[in-house]
């Protein structure tokens, strides 16, 4: 999962660009993949838009068929305008908002919870038809311990907080590379 600090800028321009496009109405363009072979990677990623530090928008991929160019320029429009938490983003908005790209590593299965790093790894849990996803920073932001992270990933998937006191729950742990237009 090598990406080069201008391959970074151009997935966060790429990510402004499809927003950008669905109010002027132009496609964004493809780019040379032969310069920038870090791009045609079949990665998952997650885009999540804020304003002001305030969630605005967090829609991702945890795996992808599509190159990673491709799988940011989707998902910045999905968490733009598709995110059922909130109403789609306007064009005012779209002038305040802070773009955050989260690039994930394929995910591994985990035998006990004890294998949970806070601020390294993200949590996928799929219990039957249940699947829910926290991304690693979800935990340092909120200065989560293990036990909290656990908690908030039962409730975000429906379950009672405490689920995975009671049963061993079917869990997978990522990495993720995490860089936004906010970064210096």
């Amino acid at each position: 999962m090598e990406i080069s600090e201008e391959e970074k800028k151009l997935l966060l321009s790429a990510a402004r660009n499809s927003i950008k496009s669905f109010f002027d109405g132009e496609e964004y363009k493809p780019i040379d993949f032969n310069l920038y072979p870090g791009l045609k990677q079949n990665l998952g990623a997650f885009v999540t838009l804020k304003i002001d530090d305030t969630l605005r928008g967090c829609i991702g991929y945890v795996f992808s068929q599509e190159s990673l160019y491709d799988t940011v320029c989707e998902a910045a429009k999905q968490s733009a305008f598709c995110d059922p938490r909130f109403f789609p983003l306007t064009r005012e908005e779209f002038e305040k908002v802070k773009i955050e790209i989260s690039i994930l590593s394929p995910p591994q299965k985990i035998n006990n919870y004890d294998e949970i790093i806070i601020g390294k790894h993200g949590l996928i849990l799929e219990e039957g038809k249940i699947r829910a996803i926290l991304l690693p920073q979800v935990a340092v932001a909120h200065n989560f311990l293990r036990e909290q992270f656990l908690s908030a990933l039962c409730e975000k998937g429906g379950l009672p907080p405490a689920a995975w006191q009671l049963q061993k729950l079917n869990l997978m742990v990522f990495t993720a590379e995490v860089f936004s237009e906010d970064d210096k």
